[in-house]
């Protein structure tokens, strides 16, 4: 059984990241899909990047800087209400 996505976020001033764990081609397109639709509206562009972790697991990086109106929370937040992720360390 492969372990669920979950989710991490680190941000400073103007400066917002999420980083999504996933297994799977199909979580990564569900993150992927989520990204798109949830990120619509905002006026900057993320940094969007990936890379393998531990045991088979990866990582997508969602990454905003020069966040002046701190539009990245938002986006955050339907992104992980959008994927059903209850706990964002």
């Amino acid at each position: 059984m492969s372990k669920p996505m979950d989710a991490e976020y680190h941000g400073e001033e103007r400066y917002s990241k999420l980083s999504i764990a996933y297994t799977g081609t199909e979580e990564e397109a569900a993150i992927n899909t989520a990204i798109e639709v949830c990120s619509k509206g905002c006026s900057i562009m993320p940094n969007i990047y990936g890379c393998d972790i531990s045991n088979g697991r990866k990582v997508i990086v969602i990454e905003y800087q020069d966040d002046y109106d701190r539009e990245a929370g938002d986006v955050f937040e339907k992104i992980l209400k959008h994927l059903d992720i209850k706990l964002c360390d």
